[in-house]
């Protein structure tokens, strides 16, 4: 008789996929930064290739963001972005 497979539970996917705690929180704000910015990328109605124009990127990083390819965006890359849209980025600690 084989034994059960021992199941591990998690806080979160980020937590799941992190070999670390700070980087399941980089993981998370990350994915937050970039649905925030999609969204307005979506509201705004653009094309990728006029998102990429007020991003001050290229179309193809525009589908990366779009497509939710985290591991391409780090957190500055992500702030810049929110920036040239006209975005402030505003960052609160709380407990964990």
């Amino acid at each position: 008789m084989k034994k059960a497979a021992k199941v591990e539970s998690y806080n979160s996917v980020w937590d799941a996929i992190a070999d670390t705690p700070a980087e399941a929180v980089n993981l998370r704000v990350r994915s937050e930064l970039m649905d925030k910015i999609t969204l307005v990328i979506l509201e705004s109605g653009w094309t990728q290739a006029d998102a990429a124009k007020h991003c001050g990127v290229t179309q193809p990083r525009i589908n990366d963001l779009l497509r939710g390819r985290i591991s391409r965006f780090s957190l500055d890359a992500l702030v810049n972005i929110a920036a040239a849209l006209g975005k402030r980025v505003h960052i609160e600690l709380e407990a964990a």
